[in-house]
Formats: structure tokens, C-alpha cells, sequence
């Protein structure tokens, strides 16, 4: 079953932060359909199974955004 999510990323300016972003979050187990949205900073995805708040922060932290509470 498919789960819509979102979350806020701090730091992304341009089209390349969101491609970034959206590959990193893709190589997430059981993450997939990542769209974000660069004016607010918001990115959401579906997911297909549990998927931990931590391991998308260490996602986003390790190519150098935040990911906001």
C-alpha cells in the first residue's frame, strides 16, 4: 500500500538541489514518486512500507541539506 508523505528541506536553490534531493531519497528502501517543490521547499514521496524519520534525515544531511522538524 502507497503512503504519501512529506517533509521540508532547507538549502535547496535550484533545479540541481531538487534532483539531489530527489535521488537521494530515492535510494531509500521503499521510498518512490519523489516531487519537490523548490519555492517552498517541500518534498513529498510515497512510500510503499515503514520508513524511518532518521533514515531520511541521514539521506538528506549526507549530500548536505537539513531536513526540518
Amino acid at each position: 500500500m502507497n503512503s504519501p508523505q512529506s517533509i521540508r528541506v532547507k538549502g535547496m536553490h535550484c533545479q540541481h538541489c531538487a534532483q539531489s534531493v530527489t535521488q537521494a531519497l530515492e535510494n531509500v528502501p521503499e521510498v518512490h514518486d519523489v516531487s519537490v517543490d523548490l519555492s517552498s521547499g517541500e518534498v513529498t514521496f510515497e512510500t510503499s512500507g515503514p520508513v524511518d524519520k532518521d533514515t531520511l534525515r541521514s539521506a538528506i544531511e549526507a549530500i548536505g541539506f537539513d531536513m526540518e522538524e
